[in-house]
């Protein structure tokens, strides 16, 4: 069963402005819950990208990024280039590569999954018709309405364009796609690294 808490609709969204001015992210979810950029074990965002530029590092971790709108654009990572010019095709890559990102035709709108390679592993499906989901106990999925209306299987609940929901194993059961969804399916392969121990202030 679905809590509504698990439902996150896509007008609730904090709007993070990027440093360099070329875009803004709106975190969709992350695990552990409360996770930043500094300490997340995964990650699912969609970033609102209105110029090209180099991409921020991330050291140990791995990505999927996906053009939901837009004329796409060419990613060259460690000097190979890669052209995204066709909606809905994942594209894997290591956050720690140099990329570098040309627009191909005006501002668009991606959806970006990072995962801590040591911790977790990430696998980004696209559907256009119905399913059955029957996530693992090891697993969490990020269902996202990318186009049209999703309806997990749960009375009451449709997701809308860009809308999102967080599902376990408890929530297994046919999916209804009016249109285009991702299904960002997250392995927890390791837990979270202990904090660091405090630090005397004083002797």
């Amino acid at each position: 069963m679905i809590s509504a808490s698990r439902v996150l609709r896509a007008g609730d969204r904090t709007v993070t402005p990027w440093k360099n001015g070329g875009g803004v992210t709106r975190e969709v979810a992350a695990g552990p819950d409360g996770a930043g950029l500094d300490d997340f074990t995964w990650r699912v965002s969609l970033a609102e990208v209105a110029r090209g530029g180099p991409f921020s590092a991330f050291p140990g971790v791995d990505r999927i990024i996906t053009v939901v709108d837009g004329p796409g654009m060419e990613l060259t990572v460690d000097g190979t280039p890669h052209t995204l010019a066709a909606p809905y095709r994942p594209f894997a890559f290591p956050g720690d590569a140099e990329t570098t990102c040309r627009l191909l035709g005006g501002p668009l709108v991606d959806l970006n999954v990072m995962t801590r390679r040591t911790r977790a592993t990430a696998h980004v499906r696209i559907v256009r018709e119905g399913f059955h989901l029957d996530p693992r106990p090891t697993e969490q999925v990020v269902l996202i309405a990318l186009a049209g209306t999703v309806t997990p299987a749960e009375p009451g609940v449709t997701l809308g364009r860009l809308d999102a929901a967080v599902l376990c194993d408890r929530d297994a059961g046919a999916v209804r796609v009016e249109g285009v969804a991702a299904v960002v399916t997250v392995t927890v392969t390791a837990p979270p690294a202990p904090p660091a121990p405090a630090v005397p202030s004083g002797g």
